[in-house]
């Protein structure tokens, strides 16, 4: 990831905005990243699963402050990387990264310290014909005992975001890819100018993708995700569209206005409803002079609840 200093509780703010959405999205709702650990690492986690983000700040070579996305579950380390623009020492910068977030959870037993290395991964937002599927590197380790050598092949798997369909991000939940989904048409925008059928299946592609995130969190509890994912959403689109003016209206139309309605306050208005037309019918049998008693056989009702209605 294109880096920035982290500093107390607040928001990491990398190079760009990119870094800033993805690093948010990590520490803020680090339950996202259990769809994509799963994707990864052919691991079952339940989406309610602990996640505890970890946070390790260490130096470079270079001297740079490194803080990676790193997350804990279940005693396993996880570590994600986020490129925006592909890296050629990102397979050495791994293994820097990894060796760090090794040495700094390292444990001492029956005497012999031990370290284990995190499960890690790149997500690469642009991708190239070039781009590897997996980044490795060949190290050799001298082994005096021996008098030889042994060498090992680093590998991390890489995850092209470009490459999930819309479809295939909400089958496997992949909702942390949703706000990054637009930059697979970042070469498109200027044609849309002269082409209206090209820029309405895009629009049509934003709104398939709100309905979906809408039926995605219509559940209880789940508002706030959906609010959170549409302001990264807006967020990284505000950005890409800087220069196209209709595209960044027509698009902030779209995702911005909306506002998702729970099923449980969808139960309350029509409780709410309910409650007007019972009282409605009640004050009309009240008044045509029927009884307490008859007005609760004919409403379905308890004599309580209609001499409530009637008091108030």
């Amino acid at each position: 990831m294109d880096r920035g200093k982290r500093k107390g509780t607040e928001v990491p703010v990398g190079n760009t905005v990119f870094d800033d959405v993805f690093r948010t999205i990590v520490e803020r709702i680090p339950q996202l990243a259990i769809p994509l650990i799963n994707e990864v690492f052919c691991t079952d986690y339940p989406e309610d699963e602990e996640v505890v983000p970890i946070h390790n700040e260490h130096q470079t070579k270079s001297g740079e402050v490194i803080t990676d996305s790193c997350l804990l579950i279940r005693n396993h380390l996880y570590h994600i990387e986020c490129q925006s623009h592909p890296d050629t020492v990102m397979a050495v910068r791994m293994i820097e990264y990894d060796f760090a977030i090794a040495l700094e959870n390292a444990v001492q037993k029956d005497g012999m310290y031990e370290m284990e290395f995190p499960r890690s991964c790149t997500l690469y937002l642009r991708d190239t014909k070039n781009t590897p599927d997996e980044l490795q590197v060949k190290v050799h380790f001298g082994n005096r005992a021996a008098g030889g050598q042994e060498s090992i092949v680093y590998t991390t798997p890489v995850i092209k975001v470009k490459r999930y369909t819309k479809d295939e991000i909400f089958q496997k939940k992949l909702l942390l890819f949703l706000p990054f989904y637009i930059m697979r048409y970042e070469n498109s925008f200027r044609k849309m100018h002269g082409d209206p059928k090209l820029m309405e299946q895009f629009l049509s592609e934003y709104e398939s993708i709100r309905t979906a995130l809408e039926r995605e969190c219509a559940k209880e509890k789940r508002a706030a995700l959906y609010t959170d994912l549409m302001e990264f959403i807006i967020k990284i689109s505000d950005y890409m569209l800087e220069s196209e003016k209709e595209l960044k209206e027509r698009i902030g139309e779209i995702m911005g206005g909306q506002v998702l309605k729970l099923r449980s306050e969808e139960i309350r208005e029509e409780g709410m409803e309910k409650g007007i037309q019972l009282a409605k019918q009640v004050l009309l049998l009240y008044g045509k002079g029927k009884s307490p008693e008859m007005i609760a056989v004919e409403a379905g009702i308890s004599i309580e609840k209609v001499k409530q209605i009637v008091s108030d």
